[in-house]
């Protein structure tokens, strides 16, 4: 069966790579708050697709790499195949939407202010990940040891909540916050079964 997960990463590189070469296109498809008030609320999917750079489009779509095909191996085996596909995409896709919103309400009168980026929902894919397997360990560069899922996830949120309210590095940190959180309740919500094996997994 194909990957859902390169499909996302296929078309997200392509797009990107596209817009960086296309100045109309980049405008057009970029979160700008003042313009979705104003009815062009496509930009809180398309912006999704655009990344400023290589490395960021690099780092969300290694990240993706890594944790997606996780979760939608997980949603393939729990339901029918073609439902757990769409919930995996409508996951994906719900959490870029949603993960944008605070942004939306905070800077909407702002006409300085844009965004773009798939972290909302690269984020909340991790996060799903680390429901359907806590222990799983990772090295967050410059620590070299590797800290387990439940963890970083705990770290990362706490982080992230903090950058955002401080606001001062230009990255939308409350766009990770938010993506993250969506991704934990909603995968929490649609397998709640695995409650506690998340638990027993974590402290047994």
């Amino acid at each position: 069966m194909l990957s859902i997960t390169l499909l996302i990463i296929a078309l997200t590189v392509i797009a990107s790579i596209y817009a960086w070469q296309n100045s109309n296109l980049m405008e057009n498809w970029v979160h700008h708050p003042q313009s979705v008030a104003q009815g062009e609320w496509w930009r809180l999917l398309t912006s999704g697709f655009l990344h400023a750079d290589f490395m960021h489009l690099f780092f969300n779509m290694y990240s993706l790499y890594l944790f997606g095909s996780v979760v939608e191996n997980v949603f393939i085996n729990v339901f029918d195949p073609f439902i757990g596909i769409g919930l995996y995409v409508g996951l994906y896709i719900a959490a870029i939407i949603l993960s944008d919103l605070p942004t939306y309400f905070k800077h909407k009168n702002q006409s300085n202010y844009y965004s773009l980026g798939a972290s909302g929902g690269v984020s909340a894919i991790i996060f799903a990940s680390i429901y359907f397997n806590p222990n799983t360990e990772l090295i967050i560069f410059p620590i070299p040891l590797p800290i387990k899922g439940y963890i970083f996830g705990a770290l990362y949120l706490f982080y992230s909540y903090y950058m955002g309210k401080k606001g001062t590095d230009g990255i939308n940190h409350s766009a990770h916050f938010y993506g993250a959180a969506f991704g934990l309740l909603a995968s929490v919500l649609l397998i709640p079964g695995h409650i506690p094996t998340f638990f027993s997994m974590i402290f047994g």
